[in-house]
């Protein structure tokens, strides 16, 4: 007579998470710049008290934040070919776009195709978020009130989207929206980490506000997280 294999729970546990690992993997890096890093300008907020009182020092342009050993910050980095016919689900939580002390924070992120994007006023004055796709329906919608919120999404791809406010015009901010879960925003450190992502061969772009943007390949797979770095110029 055959033995039957007796399969527990905690087989099961061990060959889902096996599996999973078998067919996902990681990019990680840094992107940073090369060079004597330019000056940041000062941001007048004169035109309007409320935006100038929010700040007890000066308020500089994020256009070019460079940190400790060239680290650039604000660079959105996203597989940009290599996941084609994958389709991946949309997540319902949404990503917050707020606008605190006359400036929109995050300057620099990403949403997926459909994901809502919670828009938020928390200052004591007007503002209007002018939301510039090309690939889905502009908007321009006035917040007046501190503590109003609203929600927008984006129907199809497209890196980058640009935010900005008719009422104060030094604010502006940029959005990626892509297909799938694969991107991230360079912090102060000027890293990036990419998680989950499925074995195989990827193109990967940076895009930088003022530098533009850069492409590397690279292979993933299980054995170890793959390492890429971007280096931009002035």
């Amino acid at each position: 007579m055959k033995k039957i294999a007796k399969v527990t729970l905690t087989t099961l546990f061990v060959l889902a998470v096996w599996s999973a690992s078998s067919y996902a993997g990681m990019v990680s890096g840094t992107v940073k710049f090369d060079g004597a890093a330019p000056e940041a300008a000062v941001i007048s907020m004169d035109a309007d008290p409320t935006c100038a009182g929010a700040h007890s020092e000066s308020v500089l342009s994020e256009e070019v934040v460079v940190g400790d050993a060239g680290a650039l910050q604000n660079v959105f980095v996203y597989v940009k070919e290599g996941l084609e016919g994958q389709t991946f689900d949309t997540p319902s939580t949404p990503v917050t776009l707020d606008q605190k002390g006359c400036q929109y924070k995050p300057h620099v992120f990403g949403v997926q195709v459909g994901q809502p994007v919670d828009i938020i006023n928390s200052d004591p004055t007007l503002h209007n978020v002018h939301g510039l796709p090309k690939n889905s329906k502009e908007f321009n919608l006035g917040m007046p009130i501190p503590g109003m919120r609203v929600k927008r999404k984006f129907d199809s791809a497209e890196v980058m989207v640009k935010f900005k406010c008719d009422v104060h015009p030094w604010m502006n901010a940029y959005v990626g929206v892509v297909s799938h879960p694969f991107f991230s925003t360079t912090g102060s450190d000027g890293s990036f980490e990419i998680k989950d992502l499925p074995a195989g061969s990827y193109v990967l772009e940076a895009w930088h506000e003022k530098y533009g943007t850069q492409t590397m390949n690279v292979t993933v797979d299980d054995a170890a997280p793959q390492s890429a770095s971007f280096t931009f110029t002035g």
